[in-house]
Order: structure tokens, then C-alpha cells, then sequence
């Protein structure tokens, strides 16, 4: 399986981060794009710093380039998730303004029928942001907030995180003990 990780600047880079760190402990072949804002978001809220987040994919693309094997449909992949996906690239998206690479590779992704996944972080929720929502839902897209669950007691950050990063990889049927399922605890 070859996955795009998309990683934009609203709060929550760890949850990009910790989909590199889980896929890669999975083999999976990712490719990464990074905003410019992810990566001032990595330096404000982890201990990573931008090399060691692009050393966990298998390729990266710098956001501006435009000519990237990910821009093109011709280029095969599986899929894309967007982790965190910010109101500025959902409305991208939403509205086919491919102006990064972020939002080119959604594009691809949508017109070549491939899974996209886009762990949107804002609260509150604007109309516009809603609309964008269900604009891109209806076509398929799959709108998937870090919203956690609590049946399971999460006691750490990690808990929380592994919790959104597992839901995700359940929408490409891939294996994992992120977190208990529904009645196995």
C-alpha cells in the first residue's frame, strides 16, 4: 500500500506525525507534504523537529512543487489523509484550489476515485466550514475530526492520538492495536 500524508498547520501535527511513526512500523509506502505552518507548528508543539518528521516517510515533497509525482493522477498511490487538516486547506479542497501541493494531491486523489481522509482540528465549527464538510463528504471524502472516544479510559496524550490515528487506518482496512475495540475491554 502506498499512502500521501498530508500534514497542515492547525494544532495537532503530532497526529501527522504519530500516522508516519504507526505506517512505517506497518511497511506501508508513504509520501509526505508538508505545509509551512506544519512545520512551525512541529517546532511550537513537539520535540520533533522537521527532519526527524520527514525522516519517518519514505518520500517527501516540499509543498511548493508543483511538478511532484503526487500532482499528477499517472502516479499511483492508494490514498491520501490529511492529518491535521486545516480550514484553510479543507476549503482548498472543497473548492479545487489547488495552490499547494497539500491541496493538489486532495484534488488527484478525489478525480482518481482514491480514498481521502481528512482529520479536520477547529472548534467551533463555522457554517462555512460545515459546508465545505459536506460538500467534500457527499463526493465521498471521508471527514474524520480527532474526536476521541472514552469507553476505553484513555489515560495519556497517546492514548487520544493513537485512538484518532487508528480510526483512520481502519478506513484502509489496515491492522492495528491502537486502541480496544467495542466490547473487548
Amino acid at each position: 500500500m502506498k499512502l500521501i500524508i498530508g500534514i497542515t498547520g492547525s494544532t495537532g501535527v503530532i497526529y501527522g506525525i504519530r500516522m508516519l511513526e504507526i505506517l512505517k512500523k506497518l511497511g506501508i509506502e508513504t509520501h509526505l507534504v508538508m505545509s509551512a505552518w506544519a512545520e512551525k507548528c512541529i517546532s511550537m508543539e513537539t520535540d520533533y523537529s522537521s527532519d526527524n518528521v520527514k525522516s519517518l516517510a519514505t518520500t517527501t515533497s516540499d509543498e511548493k512543487n508543483m511538478a511532484s509525482s503526487v500532482s499528477s493522477g499517472t502516479h499511483k498511490m492508494d490514498g491520501m489523509i490529511v492529518a491535521p487538516c486545516s480550514m484553510k486547506t479543507l476549503s482548498a479542497i472543497a473548492n479545487g484550489y489547488d495552490d499547494t501541493l497539500v491541496a493538489r494531491a486532495a484534488g488527484v486523489t478525489i478525480k482518481e476515485c482514491r480514498k481521502l481522509i481528512l482529520m479536520v482540528r477547529e472548534t467551533p465549527l463555522s457554517a462555512i466550514h460545515l459546508e465545505n464538510m459536506l460538500k467534500l463528504s457527499r463526493i465521498g471524502v471521508v471527514i474524520l475530526p480527532p474526536v476521541t472516544e472514552f469507553y476505553t479510559k484513555p489515560k495519556t496524550i497517546d492514548d487520544i492520538v493513537n485512538h484518532g490515528i487508528g480510526k483512520c487506518l481502519d478506513q484502509f482496512d489496515l491492522e492495528h492495536n491502537l486502541y480496544p475495540r467495542w466490547g473487548t475491554f
